[in-house]
């Protein structure tokens, strides 16, 4: 087992472990300055000290320096102070440049060393005379990073179509993969405007419920498939994952003109576990969400569940397909 302390850069950012190296008074909210790639930085303690295993850490361990003093806190406050100014500059030469960039934010290392501008464009951007520009005016070390849309939206904030602020803005430490399946799992609408949020890819509360759903599907029939009740063969037309239960049409036995068996004008209910499936061996593997060790189905089970959905709707949802 091996002792660290778990540090937050950013309020809602991943959490790292560092060494405590015997500092004491490492409590949970304590401002730390550690030891990283980039130099000194000021961080937050998210994790007191605590034993985990050698596995978990990946080494080599850096260490925390020192808790913060009045004098570090004093230095990130200005630090924080500086970045709108210094965003307006950087702006006014990407202008002055005519890129094609947004810029997103702006971050000061603690020691003064170098500046990181985040920005997102929507192909490569070459700012080697922007960073020339920079550089002369900071007198320091330039960094562009190119962001996604997803770490725009977590670095700005706002609200999601609930009404809450964004998961990614205001808890969440780091995006997980959501695929359009998810959405078909939990019977939600493909339609891109509902399932898409203020970014413009998949909402990341589709996987919240999705292992709920996936359990709950095991042994639901699908929609228009032929199953046995107590009253004889029927179609499924509707399935309710949350009561267990299925809407379905009996077949009458009579035929239609065009051939095809006669459904019954009246819907029945019926619960999953008074129903038999016949077919089921053949659809193996839908009522679990894909292929084993799958989370949910990926790119190409999503584009197969295009055949559902109108032509209008089609390249909305192959846009939610691109990785953010």
């Amino acid at each position: 087992m091996t002792i660290v302390t778990g540090v937050k850069f950013r309020n809602t950012g991943k959490v790292y472990y560092f060494a405590p190296d015997g500092i004491e008074g490492l409590e949970v909210g304590r401002g730390v300055i550690v030891e990283t790639a980039r130099g000194l930085e000021f961080g937050t303690v998210a994790m007191a000290p605590t034993a985990i295993r050698e596995t978990d850490v990946i080494k080599p361990l850096k260490k925390i320096v020192r808790l913060a003093t009045e004098e570090d806190i004093r230095k990130k406050e200005e630090n924080e102070r500086r970045k709108a100014e210094t965003l307006r500059l950087c702006q006014e030469k990407i202008d002055k440049h005519g890129l094609d960039m947004k810029l997103i934010d702006v971050e000061y290392t603690f020691d003064n060393n170098k500046v990181v501008f985040y920005f997102t464009a929507d192909g490569r951007v070459d700012f080697r005379e922007l960073v020339k520009d920079l550089a002369g005016t900071f007198h320091m070390r330039i960094e562009l990073r190119q962001v996604g849309v997803r770490d725009e939206a977590k670095m700005i904030g706002g609200c999601g179509p609930c009404g809450k602020s964004l998961c990614c803005a205001s808890w969440m430490a780091e995006f997980q993969p959501v695929s359009i399946k998810m959405a078909k799992t939990q019977n939600l609408s493909l339609n891109p405007s509902k399932i898409s949020g203020i970014c413009g890819r998949l909402m990341c509360c589709l996987k919240y419920e999705n292992e709920v759903y996936l359990e709950l599907r095991k042994g639901m029939p699908d929609n228009g498939e032929r199953i046995l009740t107590e009253d004889g063969a029927a179609k499924v037309v509707d399935t309710n994952l949350l009561e267990g239960k299925v809407r379905v049409r009996l077949f009458t036995g009579e035929k239609e003109e065009d051939g095809s068996e006669k459904l019954s004008a009246d819907i029945y209910t019926y619960k999953k576990e008074d129903i038999k499936r016949p077919n089921a061996k053949k659809k193996r593997g839908r009522d679990h969400g894909g292929k084993p060790g799958r989370e949910g189905g990926g790119l190409a089970e999503d584009k197969a569940l295009f055949a559902d959905v109108n032509e209008e709707d089609k390249k909305e949802l192959a846009k939610l397909l691109q990785e953010g």
